[in-house]
C-alpha cells in the first residue's frame, strides 16, 4: 500500500512539474529578438521607420525617449501612455505631467508598417520601446539590447500617475525614492536624468527660477540667454517659447549635461540639486570626466526602466492602433 502511495505521489509530482514547465514555455516572459520567428523583419522596421522619421522630424527621437520614461515609470512598461481618453477615461497624454509631450501620431505610422508585414503580432509596448532605443541612438547614445514580449494594457493610469512619475520640482530624496521603486540606483538616476542634454525645456517649466526674482543658484551668464527666451513671467502654454536644454550640442546625448549642471547652468530645480547633493554629485562629476562611464550607465537604466512590471504570456493584448484599445477598435 506504501508503495503505491509512493508511486501515485511521484506521478502527481510529475505532472505538476510538467504543468509548470508547459505555463513557463506559454510564456517565456521578455527576450531578446522576441519576434525572430513570428515577425523576423520586426526590430528592422522599426529601425528604418524611427531613421526616416528623424530625417524628416528631428524631435521625434527626443519624443521616444521621453515616450519610456512617462511609460514605464508608471506601473507597468505597456503603452498605457498612448491611449486616447474615453468618455469616462482620461489619458495619460492628457494630464499636466505630459506637458509638451508629442509626435504620438507617427508611433501610429511605425505601427501601420509592422501590420503590413505582421497583422496582429508586434504590440504598441515594444514599438514604444525599441523607438526609444533606436532614437536613442540616432541622437549619438549608445545602441542598447533591450528584450522584447511585451503586451499591450487596455486602461490608461492617469488617475495613478502622479503616485509614480517623480517632478522635477521634488526634493532630490523623493526623486532618489521614485527611482529605486522601480529598481534604478543613485548613478542610474543620475544617468537618467542625462537625457536632459537633447531636446528643450518649454518656459511654463522654468520661469519660476526666474520671476519674481532670479533664483541666485543659477549662472548669471546663463541667465541672460533664459531671460531672452522666456521674456513672461506667466507665459502662454501654447506659445513656441522655450530654452534649449544644451546651448553646446542641442541635438546630441552626451556628457556635456554634466559640465553644464556642475556650472550652475542647469534650466530645472532636479538639475540644480543633481549637481549639489552630495549623494549624486559625485556620480555627476565622474560622468561629466567619462562619457563611457555615463552611456554604460545610461544603457543599464534604461534597461531596468523598460523591464518594469511588463505584462507578458496572455497578459493584455496586441492592440490594432496604438492609440485605442481592442475593444474600441
Amino acid at each position: 500500500m506504501a508503495s503505491i502511495s509512493k508511486a501515485l505521489f511521484f506521478l502527481a509530482t510529475l505532472y505538476l512539474a510538467s504543468l509548470s514547465a508547459s505555463a513557463e514555455s506559454e510564456d517565456p516572459g521578455l527576450v531578446i529578438n522576441y519576434y525572430k520567428d513570428s515577425c523576423p523583419q520586426a526590430e528592422d522596421i522599426i529601425k528604418e521607420q524611427v531613421r526616416l522619421l528623424y530625417k524628416r522630424h528631428k524631435n521625434t527621437a527626443f519624443s521616444w525617449l521621453r515616450n519610456i520614461f512617462h511609460d514605464c515609470f508608471v506601473e507597468s512598461c505597456d503603452a498605457s501612455l498612448l491611449l486616447d481618453s474615453t468618455r469616462r477615461v482620461l489619458s495619460e497624454k492628457e494630464t499636466d505631467r505630459s506637458f509638451g509631450m508629442r509626435n504620438f501620431r507617427y508611433l501610429e505610422t511605425i505601427k501601420e508598417a509592422l501590420e503590413r508585414e505582421c497583422p496582429g503580432v508586434v504590440s504598441c509596448a515594444d514599438i514604444l520601446v525599441l523607438s526609444a532605443r533606436d532614437g536613442i541612438a540616432s541622437v549619438g547614445g549608445p545602441y542598447i539590447p533591450l528584450k522584447t514580449g511585451r503586451r499591450d494594457g487596455r486602461k490608461s493610469r492617469a488617475d495613478i500617475l502622479e503616485q509614480y512619475l517623480p517632478d522635477h520640482n521634488e526634493s532630490l530624496t523623493v526623486v532618489l525614492e521614485r527611482f529605486a521603486s522601480i529598481g534604478i540606483d543613485t548613478p542610474g538616476l543620475v544617468a537618467l536624468l542625462g537625457s536632459h542634454s537633447v531636446g528643450r525645456t518649454h518656459c511654463v517649466k522654468l520661469v519660476h527660477r526666474l520671476y519674481p526674482e532670479v533664483d541666485p543658484a543659477l549662472n548669471p551668464d546663463h541667465v541672460q540667454h533664459m531671460l531672452y527666451k522666456c521674456p513672461d513671467a506667466i507665459p502662454d502654454p501654447k506659445a513656441v517659447q522655450y530654452v534649449r536644454n544644451d546651448r553646446g550640442t542641442p541635438m546630441k546625448l552626451d556628457n556635456n549635461y554634466y559640465r553644464n549642471i556642475l556650472d550652475n547652468k542647469g534650466l530645472l530645480i532636479v538639475d540644480h540639486q543633481l549637481a549639489t547633493d552630495k549623494r549624486t554629485k559625485p556620480f555627476v562629476k565622474k560622468m561629466a570626466k567619462s562619457q563611457d562611464y555615463f552611456f554604460s550607465e545610461f544603457a543599464r537604466a534604461i534597461t531596468i526602466l523598460s523591464e518594469n512590471n511588463p505584462l507578458t504570456g496572455t497578459k493584455g493584448e496586441i492592440r490594432k492602433q496604438c492609440n485605442l484599445a481592442n475593444k474600441l477598435h
